[in-house]
């Protein structure tokens, strides 16, 4: 089977019979990867405004819908902490803790609800933050601070293969992907719905960007390596699967 037809075949839903046959980890009573990595002793914890106070985002879904674009041009006008905060609620909030913090449903569906993701800002332009890289903590609902680094902007665009609005915006979302999440329940057939999962979530943010007169454009070329080192991740048990940089428009 030539490679073209091999893809193809295996985004088809044909497998899921096959599911049942596999000795997943889930089905070994392992426990649950849990839904957010931890953080070191002591590392520094940034407080957000309560999401569920933050009154953004007025308009209706039709007209998101309507005006929902993406954006490679930004002015340089900083985020307020308060749409910082909407657009990662919007994207990854935290609804409901359950099974003592196996599953957690979020702002976004994900297959199983497993929720494989983390996300990395590097943050360039928002009030209140230094420039530098943060991760966002959903079960908290707060920011992990995790290194100042004020040359994040000029970085992003040649690791973005020449692409330099990655980093000149206000804020660049970096999603993460650690693949035992989804490999726990699914096994090989993790491939599958991942895909769908990270557009679901990209999805929120180009609607939560519209609503607060931002914008965001996906960016799916990068060079892996040097991403993930930017990060400071593995490469192989948590990697770089996404990124967008969000900016006034």
């Amino acid at each position: 089977m030539d490679y073209k037809r091999m893809n193809r075949e295996f985004l088809k839903s044909r497998h899921w019979d096959e599911w049942g046959d596999f000795d997943t980890d889930q089905k070994k009573k392992i426990p649950a990867p849990a839904p957010q990595k931890p953080v070191p002793e002591d590392a520094i914890i940034v407080d957000l405004p309560e999401a569920r106070a933050t009154e953004l985002g007025d308009i209706s879904l039709r007209e998101a819908f309507s005006k929902r674009k993406s954006h490679r041009k930004f002015k340089d006008i900083p985020l307020s902490v308060e749409e910082l905060t909407f657009l990662l609620w919007a994207t990854q909030g935290v609804r409901r803790v359950i099974t003592e913090g196996e599953r957690v449903t979020r702002t976004v569906p994900s297959a199983g609800c497993r929720h494989p993701f983390e996300t990395y800002l590097a943050v360039h332009n928002v009030e209140g933050l230094q420039p530098g890289l943060y991760r966002y903590l959903p079960l908290d609902h707060k920011l992990h601070f995790m290194r100042l680094d004020d040359t994040l902007s000029e970085r992003l665009g040649p690791i973005c293969r020449k692409q330099v609005f990655a980093g000149r915006c206000a804020v660049t979302f970096l999603w993460s992907f650690i693949p035992y999440r989804t490999e726990w329940r699914y096994a090989p057939l993790f491939l599958r719905v991942v895909p769908m999962d990270v557009g679901h979530l990209c999805q929120n943010l180009y609607l939560a960007c519209t609503a607060i007169n931002s914008g965001t454009c996906a960016i799916g070329a990068y060079y892996q390596e040097e991403i993930d080192s930017l990060v400071g991740l593995d490469g192989e048990e948590e990697f770089v699967i996404y990124l967008a940089p969000v900016g006034k428009v």
